[in-house]
């Protein structure tokens, strides 16, 4: 057996010697000692296979290894080895493009490979392969992990190998050599790490490769470097795992008006947000009547951003950022930029930095409020995948984390940042306050990255001690409108249909910026395609669309933020802040202060975070101090609200808001007016404004009039009204005011009201 010193000797050219020439047999520099054990078998002349099919019964495949060039060449050492993946794992004999490459691969026990065998003494004598050689066995039955590619083991390879000094390095491709000289037939020091590695993946399947790479390191005395090629395995399987459920969870969307169960990938329906670099801008203010100036909130530049641009490596190179408030009102989308997200995570697409990305949903946590847990443990059960991975993990530099915590306003528990106890370790078990509180004071997991997605905040969700930064979802802006219904509606003359009844309302056009209501919209037109045909004719009724948002806010998406409440408590706040929105309305305001709250009587927390019918930013009106306003989430629901609060005075009290004096307090409780006195009332009254301030109320109010949205609304009036003949009297009185011609700037509006009540 040749000892080291023999080898270096051989690997040194000498004279017109090669080193392949030194391995081979063919230089002069073998010792007679060498003779005496082997011989050099003559290289054999290529064999003239005729036109017969050639014999590959006895070749050993191998995994498809792809030229360095194409495969490799776009990985640096910087890259998170356990980010490493790759699509093709399939086995095959492999070109390679690279000329300074193998040009095949050569098999154990192929003919073409030269190799040194030892020479039988005599008939008894058997072939041995060298002792110190490891046995490279696997277990036919065991099923490699999907996880383990070409493109990963390549990398892992190399980056622990990277981590060795020169003198080990060389060592290490010195046993390599002397272990395996049928693979290796010229010396590998003079090859550079890419071409020593794909040579091993040439020769030998993955998981061979990664047992002899563990074998050589332990013989060089390299046990730290086997542990840290053992730990990228694992997190590499792990990552793998954690992906596949993600995209179960997050990949497909089920459409309400899809066929039960239904669902459709992710990709296919969504489209891309209004995403901003500041927050506190206020609500959207557009309007179809009336130009309301930008209320007095944030006016700093706003930078345009994407989900990718969310915590990415950019930005974290900029600052020590490691905490983000990702905010928006109700049904702005923050949902769709979670999934956006994470999605591009588990493809590649963004944020390959982050190692390992836990989605932590707030309404998924409640199931831990009622015992004592630790992170680590919250973490294992909702993936129970993460298991595999240690302690260390989650703390190593090379292993960045990402949480991602939606849904921050549907938490209940008390954020109290002064006095509750400090949590430093992840394995520690308390309550689930203590953790969540301890995660938006940095305490916990110091090197992990943090996003928070909330509606506005009433409070302030984070202590003024810890940095952080904030971006707004905005939801759509007019090119995001149209495609959104283009992915929505399979049939694209469905589409083209919404799309044009979308544009020729202006108010609903400028509502769909938030998708909520445009999913509310394709969800309503597309029952009405499919009970009716694609000719059907579409509802002309803004009042209905605006009805049906009404009730998933504080309705279904109430249910999961606050404890459910009674129907006479829910036609309470409705009141009251209808009551409000229709004094503001009159007086041409749309900032609440905090006096009108007082003035109300109701919380602002249930109408911010609760029932998601207001938002809240904050404006400095002196250099020095700040104030939290609040306002609607666009001036049209406060127009809603108004009109619905009429409504329902007139539906439960008889009471006509209008009457400005009423000789008998209790009169609209006992005298039975008639609807058109209401009507013909709030119609003089919208006339009579130049500026249109009451143009949207008005045709609000007349449209809840139709049988459809008095359907809608019924569980809020205490008795049932009858409207046997309001519409044809509404329509019979609007066209008197345009023939009478007497408001001529106001025509228009009330020709919309015609529409509105589907005349």
């Amino acid at each position: 057996m040749m000892d080291d010193s023999e080898l270096v000797a051989m690997a040194t050219p000498t004279g017109s010697s090669s080193a392949g020439d030194a391995v081979s047999g063919r230089g002069q520099s073998a010792s007679n000692e060498d003779d005496e054990l082997f011989y050099i078998p003559e290289r054999r002349p290529s064999l003239d296979l005729g036109p017969s099919p050639m014999d590959t019964s006895h070749w050993h495949y191998v995994d498809q290894a792809y030229s360095p060039a194409l495969s490799y060449g776009s990985m640096t050492s910087e890259d998170n080895s356990s980010n490493m993946e790759d699509e093709d794992g399939s086995s095959t004999r492999v070109q390679l493009d690279r000329a300074d490459s193998y040009s095949s691969c050569y098999s154990l026990d192929s003919d073409d490979c030269e190799k040194m065998i030892p020479k039988l003494k005599s008939k008894d004598d058997t072939v041995s392969e060298p002792s110190d050689t490891p046995e490279l066995i696997q277990d036919p039955n065991e099923i490699r992990h999907p996880s383990l590619t070409v493109a990963f083991t390549f990398k892992a390879i190399s980056d622990t190998l990277g981590k060795l000094s020169n003198g080990d390095i060389q060592r290490f491709k010195m046993m390599l050599w002397k272990r395996y000289p049928q693979s290796f037939n010229t010396p590998p020091q003079g090859m550079d790490m890419v071409d020593l590695v794909d040579r091993l993946l040439e020769c030998y399947s993955l998981e061979v490769s990664l047992q002899i790479t563990k074998t050589l390191l332990e013989e060089i005395e390299q046990k730290k470097m086997i542990d840290y090629l053992q730990t990228l395995c694992i997190r590499n399987e792990v990552r793998h795992d954690l992906s596949e459920t993600l995209k179960r969870t997050y990949g497909e969307v089920c459409e309400e008006s899809a066929t039960p169960g239904e669902k459709r990938p992710f990709d296919d329906v969504f489209t891309d947000l209004y995403i901003t670099s500041t927050c506190d801008n206020g609500p959207n203010i557009e309007h179809e009547v009336m130009t309301i100036a930008k209320l007095d909130s944030n006016r700093e530049e706003v930078k345009l951003l994407s989900t990718k641009d969310i915590l990415s490596t950019e930005r974290l190179e900029r600052s020590n950022l490691k905490l983000m408030l990702v905010v928006g009102v109700a049904g702005s989308g923050k949902s769709m930029a979670v999934r956006r997200l994470i999605l591009d995570w588990i493809e590649k697409r963004s944020h390959q930095h982050v190692s390992f990305l836990f989605p932590l949903p707030f309404r998924e946590l409640k199931q831990f409020e009622d015992s004592e847990i630790s992170l680590l443990k919250i973490i294992q059960t909702l993936y129970p995948e993460t298991k595999k991975l240690r302690e260390a993990d989650y703390r190593a530099d090379d292993c960045k984390i990402m949480f991602i915590f939606d849904g921050l306003d549907e938490y209940n528990g008390k954020l109290d940042f002064q006095n509750t106890s400090l949590l430093g370790d992840q394995t520690d078990s308390t309550t689930l306050n203590v953790i969540v509180v301890n995660l938006l004071r940095a305490r916990l997991l110091y090197r992990a990255l943090f996003l928070v997605f909330t509606r506005p905040q009433v409070k302030r969700y984070v202590p003024w001690d810890t940095h952080y930064d904030e971006i707004d979802v905005c939801g759509f802006r007019d090119p995001e409108k149209d495609e959104y219904f283009k992915k929505r509606f399979k049939d694209p003359d469905q589409a083209a249909r919404v799309i044009a009844y979308i544009n020729s309302s202006k108010t609903l056009r400028i509502m769909c910026h938030l998708p909520l209501f445009c999913s509310l919209v394709a969800d309503e037109y597309q029952q009405v395609f499919t009970e009716q045909g694609t000719r059907a004719e579409l509802p002309r009724s803004i009042t209905y669309m605006y009805t049906k948002l009404l009730l998933a806010l504080i309705r279904q998406r109430r249910a999961i933020r606050a404890p459910p409440r009674s129907l006479d408590k829910e036609r309470d706040f409705l009141m009251k802040l209808g009551k409000l929105a229709f004094t503001m309305l009159e007086q041409g305001q749309f900032k609440i202060t905090k006096y009108d709250w007082k003035e109300v009587g109701i919380s602002s927390e249930e109408a911010v975070i609760n029932s998601g019918l207001c938002t809240q930013y904050i404006t400095k009106p002196f250099v020095l101090s700040q104030e939290k306003v609040l306002s609607f989430i666009h001036p049209t629901m406060q127009e809603y609200l108004a009109a619905l609060y009429v409504f329902l005075s007139f539906t439960n009290h008889g009471k006509n808001i209008f009457e400005q004096h009423l000789k008998d307090k209790f009169k609209g409780m006992f005298r039975a007016q008639k609807v058109m006195e209401l009507y013909k009332s709030a119609m003089d009254r919208s006339l009579l404004c130049d500026d249109g301030k009451l143009d949207i109320f008005l045709r609000f109010l007349l449209g809840m009039a139709l049988k459809t949205n008095l359907e809608l609304l019924q569980p809020l009036c205490t008795s049932s009204v009858k409207w046997p003949t309001v519409v044809e009297d509404a329509a019979a009185l609007i066209r008197k005011r345009i023939r009478e011609n007497q408001y001529p700037g106001r025509n228009s509006n009330l020709q919309c009201c015609l529409e509105e009540l589907g005349v």
